[in-house]
């Protein structure tokens, strides 16, 4: 398993950042793109509740914004070391394929576990019902 330390560090800054004042649960992700950039994002919660996003999308949305598409590695750090919610696997097995996730709490030494989004969603949805890499 390669070096996780940085991406590690910078979810945690991330995490800091976070918007949670309704569940006060702060999450960080770091999601580094194929060129080796790191984008950041933070929960960033609403009263209207639906309209909260998660870090893991925000990561992700911020990335695109800033011109990238194709990504190797997120982590997320969050109070429980939860893996991501069912949304954000879905917009992740659409943008990210590929992607290797590691998941883990804030004082944790280091990543215990990796998996693939394939491996987290493994029957995604697509609109056209074929996967990124079936064409």
């Amino acid at each position: 398993m390669s070096d996780w330390t940085a991406l590690i560090q910078q979810a945690r800054e991330a995490r800091r950042r976070a918007y949670a004042p309704y569940s006060r649960f702060a999450v960080g992700a770091a999601l580094q793109d194929a060129q080796g950039r790191v984008w950041l994002g933070c929960n960033v919660e609403s009263a209207s509740y639906g309209l909260t996003l998660c870090a893991e999308r925000v990561a992700v949305f911020s990335a695109l914004a800033g011109g990238t598409n194709q990504f190797r590695r997120l982590v997320v750090v969050s109070p429980s070391g939860g893996w991501p919610c069912g949304a954000c696997r879905q917009v992740l097995a659409e943008l990210a394929p590929g992607l290797r996730i590691a998941a883990l709490d804030p004082d944790a030494d280091g990543v215990q576990k990796v998996l693939t989004i394939e491996e987290l969603l493994p029957q995604a949805f697509y609109l056209d019902e074929s996967s990124p890499d079936e064409g």
